[in-house]
């Protein structure tokens, strides 16, 4: 019995324990969310399908929403440059990883802001964007 009231004690305190294990998730620059942080954390993904579905299935470009408008805010900086998703402190990596949850948004869509607002691919020097992959082949090729 002692042992049972011991366990549901530690499982009780587990969450104040794992409070230093939780993921440093880097501050913003900008203005905060209008639906509010929670809502954005649980609900991210599924604003960002709809989104695709507009452009992509739709062809409505115009949609009033991208990842580089979500890089104005959290892009992380090192030294003065914003770093890249196969670095651990990228905004996206901070959760994701803690998560264990794979992001593939990067395959084709650059992982860093851009001074171009209307670049949004990645480019060949992200190692695992689809740009880097071509050129890769294209190499191998000659």
């Amino acid at each position: 019995m002692i042992m049972r009231i011991a366990l549901l004690l530690a499982c009780l305190a587990a969450p104040v324990w794992a409070g230093d294990l939780m993921p440093a998730i880097p501050v913003a620059t900008g203005d905060p969310h209008p639906e509010g942080n929670d809502y954005m954390r649980r609900n991210h993904m599924e604003m960002m399908k709809h989104d695709r579905d507009l452009t992509l299935r739709e062809g409505d470009r115009d949609i009033g929403a991208s990842l580089g408008q979500c890089f104005d805010c959290h892009a992380v900086e090192v030294a003065g440059e914003p770093v890249g998703y196969d670095n651990e402190q990228h905004f996206c990596r901070t959760c994701h990883d803690y998560a264990a949850v794979k992001v593939d948004c990067f395959m084709c869509h650059t992982s860093k802001p851009s001074t171009d607002i209307h670049r949004t691919m990645a480019t060949a020097d992200e190692p695992n964007s689809i740009a880097a992959y071509l050129t890769r082949v294209e190499g191998a090729e000659q």
